[in-house]
């Protein structure tokens, strides 16, 4: 698909309108508590899902999980808090052990919290690059913990019903060559002079990510996939400059239209498992990556750089010890 017409896509086919009725099913939605998140958890609660919303702080969870209630005071679903917070490695493995606690089943894993716009000597609480820190490696964790209770689900239900989203970006502007460049001297992702090419690396490692999931576990019945979720002013650009950010009020889309983006990804009966680790583009629909990272993405025997596999081999290296 052109940049244009990801910048400036067609209307929705796939919305609210289009997901059954969750009774009984369960949700997790990382950083659920404001902006895309938001309104993704809102439209699951309002077809009487079960929601788990993960972020940092209590209080803006119960601020949330209020206001949705108002939104939908007919609803028979369920909100709940978890608390994580995803630059910090040792908050992941309390939040899985609280939510598998509670739950016996995980239908959908919404990877969808989120930084953007932080300098690049601003570090996670284990000292990696804040944007790669958090985007990439608390979401890679809290993730394979949670593997067990998605394969459980999944052989419980009709294949395509267990699904991971992870959330990236825009891939075709401002990504570094291959998606993620390899520092030979750290044997590690390197770290950029620039927010951008960081951020834009975090998301083509998520991209990563998606695509190793779902070889991974496709034939278990668990689809993965990642996405743009689209153009919109919300809190991910809270550190950009005020100018830029205002911009981005008026051009932007409200973040209701990413949440589209994120539950086509969710649970679009377009996708299969022919379409297992696909790129989603707003506002759902099936997108491709580009060409210098789908070589990524392919092993060498298939022509390809084998970056992928390498990425998630650095991300589980990374996260082993926090299991």
């Amino acid at each position: 698909m052109s940049q244009f017409s990801q910048l400036f896509p067609p209307c929705p086919k796939f919305t609210n309108n289009d997901i059954p009725d969750q009774s009984g099913k369960v949700f997790i939605v990382t950083g659920g508590a404001s902006g895309v998140g938001f309104e993704v958890s809102r439209i699951l609660y309002e077809k009487n899902a079960s929601v788990y919303i993960a972020a940092r702080s209590d209080a803006k969870i119960q601020k949330a999980i209020g206001e949705i209630k108002q939104l939908h005071p007919s609803s028979q679903g369920k909100l709940d808090a978890l608390i994580i917070d995803l630059a910090n490695l040792d908050t992941v493995k309390p939040a899985a052990e609280n939510f598998l606690s509670r739950k016996q089943r995980l239908d959908v894993l919404f990877n969808n919290a989120g930084v953007m716009g932080t300098n690049p000597d601003q570090k996670s609480a284990q000292g990696y690059e804040l944007q790669i820190g958090t985007n990439v490696l608390g979401s890679f964790l809290f993730t394979r913990l949670l593997e067990p209770i998605l394969l459980d689900t999944a052989s419980q239900i009709p294949p395509g019903g267990v699904r991971v989203v992870w959330v990236g970006s825009m891939l075709d502007i401002g990504t570094p060559k291959g998606g993620v460049v390899w520092d030979s001297q750290t044997d590690a992702p390197s770290v950029h002079s620039t927010m951008m090419a960081n951020y834009m690396q975090s998301k083509a490692g998520i991209t990563f990510l998606a695509h190793e999931y779902a070889s991974r576990l496709g034939s278990k019945g668990v689809v993965s996939t990642s996405l743009h979720p689209g153009m919109m002013k919300t809190e991910l650009q809270r550190n950009m400059p005020a100018p830029v950010s205002a911009m981005m009020g008026v051009v932007f889309k409200g973040p209701v239209y990413g949440a589209f983006t994120e539950l086509y990804a969710g649970f679009s009966s377009e996708i299969q498992s022919e379409q297992n680790g696909c790129y989603i583009i707003p506002w759902g629909r099936l997108g491709s990556v580009p060409e210098h990272m789908a070589s990524s993405m392919l092993s060498k025997e298939q022509g390809g750089t084998g970056l992928s596999t390498k990425f998630w081999d650095w991300c589980e290296m990374t996260t082993a010890s926090y299991h």
